[in-house]
């Protein structure tokens, strides 16, 4: 009998754990939602979600230990940051003024230019909200396995992300001019969009995660 995968969904207070947990569970991973050190430790893998403005969610995580938690997790088992969570990887976002994140990738997260245009040259709508495609990923990658080029996804974000490192970027969309949808770097994997919303993308992405063998 295949071994079933053990998901610690990482909950400060700020994150769709509903939706989330539901749609990883659908995948066939057993999923706790958590921030208790001993149940994260105990887990195979790890998914740390994001909604809201950034400074709420840096503090929801300091309140909860969870800053720790990740900086910890990351050099032991395979992570996945979704939405606010990717941003909080990196190392300031320009949201709420400016504010200090996690700085476990390097770069920045920019607000989207309420003056750039799409394609058909109409002003972009902030915040990005609704489904737009992914291009740009290596499909010699298993997190990438069954899933098409230009894939559509769920996005509701008003900042991007900006790395350094651009071999870290995994996918990117265009909203404007073309951001960063994706990172890996080693077990680290983050998404902008919303696999647990992506309806057979996004499972099949998440699936990819929970069989995932780094």
């Amino acid at each position: 009998m295949a071994k079933v995968t053990k998901i610690a969904l990482l909950d400060y207070g700020m994150g769709n754990l509903h939706s989330a947990s539901k749609a990883l569970s659908v995948v066939g991973a057993e999923v706790s939602i958590t921030n208790d050190p001993k149940v994260v430790a105990a887990a195979d893998k790890i998914v740390f979600p994001g909604v809201g403005a950034m400074h709420d969610c840096i503090a929801g995580m300091h309140e909860a230990g969870i800053d720790d938690v990740i900086r910890h997790a990351v050099f032991n088992k395979p992570v996945m940051a979704i939405c606010v969570g990717m941003q909080a990887l990196f190392e300031q976002s320009a949201e709420n003024g400016g504010t200090d994140c996690l700085g476990i990738l390097n770069g920045t997260v920019e607000a989207f230019d309420p003056t750039w245009k799409d394609k058909q040259g109409t002003t972009i709508k902030v915040p990005h909200m609704g489904w737009n495609t992914i291009s740009g990923m290596d499909f010699d990658h298993p997190l990438w396995q069954g899933i098409e080029d230009n894939a559509h996804f769920y996005f509701v974000h008003s900042y991007y992300c900006e790395p350094t490192n651009s071999s870290q970027v995994a996918a990117i969309c265009d909203y404007g001019q073309p951001f960063c949808a994706s990172v890996i770097q080693d077990n680290l994997f983050a998404t902008q969009f919303h696999p647990e919303k992506s309806h057979t993308a996004g499972l099949q992405l998440l699936k990819n995660f929970v069989e995932w063998n780094v």
